[in-house]
């Protein structure tokens, strides 16, 4: 299960995410990103409550960053150490704008 907050202010949208992003909880996540980009320069994804991230929960990471690469940037905050040893497995450590 995945619990999704968002929160706006100004161009800043800020996703904290808490739960698990995996196959079931993947579309979801994308569907709600996608639906909220417009006029957004940067987007905030706070991973502090996530307690695992799949293969599929990877990819809705990287198309939001590729979406945004032509409209602001974005930045992962808050990552834990077991969603970071992932990270740096995968290479997305290297990809990412993490703080």
């Amino acid at each position: 299960m995945l619990n999704i907050e968002k929160n706006a202010e100004g161009s800043v949208l800020t996703f904290t995410l808490r739960g698990r992003l995996d196959t079931t909880t993947a579309p979801e996540l994308e569907r709600q990103v996608k639906e909220e980009l417009d006029g957004v320069t940067a987007l905030v994804m706070d991973l502090e409550g996530l307690e695992y991230i799949s293969s599929a929960g990877l990819r809705v990471l990287l198309s939001a960053r590729k979406l945004m690469n032509r409209q602001g940037v974005m930045i992962v905050r808050n990552v834990n150490e077991t969603v970071m040893e992932i990270f740096e497995v995968t290479g997305f450590a290297d990809i990412l704008t993490i703080e």
